[in-house]
């Protein structure tokens, strides 16, 4: 049984400007296996965040079903976690105390929880920035901090919304192979959002093309290179000839505009 399944997901708003109903997703449908991370890509608008959002339970569906472990999701639960763009860090909290907060939250005692966060510091690699508040960190340490408060609460589903995209190209590039390493290493399943086909080729297992507004499945392509992936894999010829497909792909959807994607 896959760990993640999406049947026909549709989901329909009304416009704030001019309160006209829009369809956001339209018939999404498309499977993660249990370890497995699934790349979302398309043209800008096509409803990648969106769906995040139904698999956090903070959208409702127009029709469709989503089960995790074979269970609907109908709605937010602690089983779920979510990575944001803006690592929206508490700036009066230290780094340990940030990661510790969700866990709080759930009324676990406080030196469990940081010895906890202590084994999550070491994987993300900020050892010696324990007591480090926010403004002392560069943007790549305030992600590794996001994406460990995000694995404390040891959630079944993680969810990320283009978690990379406020880093410099540098710095993006050195978190893409830190993020692969801890998602294999922690064995998690997750859902990941970019605008980036190339980092979805180098993260995901699968990556999932999606269509112009209203969001379907275009393609699904299968990425079966072995991990932990070195940054090197990117120059293999495979590597770019499924980079080169689904950026075709999305300029077919966006009408051969590259500034749509």
């Amino acid at each position: 049984m896959p760990k993640l399944e999406a049947f026909n997901l549709s989901v329909e708003y009304l416009s704030k400007r001019d309160s006209k109903s829009i369809l956001a997703l339209d018939g999404m449908s498309f499977t993660v296996e249990k370890g497995k991370i699934a790349a979302i890509v398309g043209p800008s608008g096509c409803g990648k965040t969106t769906l995040l959002k139904v698999f956090a339970g903070l959208q409702s569906l127009k029709s469709g079903e989503i089960k995790l472990d074979g269970q609907p999701v109908l709605g937010p639960g602690k089983e779920r976690a979510m990575v944001f763009q803006s690592p929206s860090l508490l700036p009066w909290r230290t780094v340990i105390r940030n990661i510790t907060y969700g866990l709080e939250l759930r009324g676990m005692k406080t030196n469990r929880a940081e010895e906890k966060a202590s084994n999550l510091i070491d994987l993300v690699g900020l050892n010696g920035f324990e007591q480090n508040y926010p403004r002392e960190l560069s943007g790549g340490m305030k992600q590794r901090v996001n994406l460990a408060r995000a694995l404390a609460t040891d959630p079944e589903l993680l969810l990320l919304d283009e978690p990379l995209a406020s880093l410099d190209a540098q710095t993006r590039e050195s978190m893409q192979y830190e993020l692969q390493k801890i998602l294999f290493e922690t064995n998690k399943t997750g859902v990941f959002v970019t605008h980036l086909t190339s980092e979805a080729v180098y993260l995901g297992d699968i990556v999932i093309v999606s269509s112009a507004r209203p969001g379907s499945v275009r393609e699904i392509i299968p990425v079966d290179f072995s991990r932990p992936r070195s940054l090197r894999i990117k120059m293999d010829p495979r590597f770019v000839e499924i980079d080169k497909h689904i950026w075709s792909l999305i300029r077919e959807e966006s009408g051969g505009s590259v500034s749509s994607i």
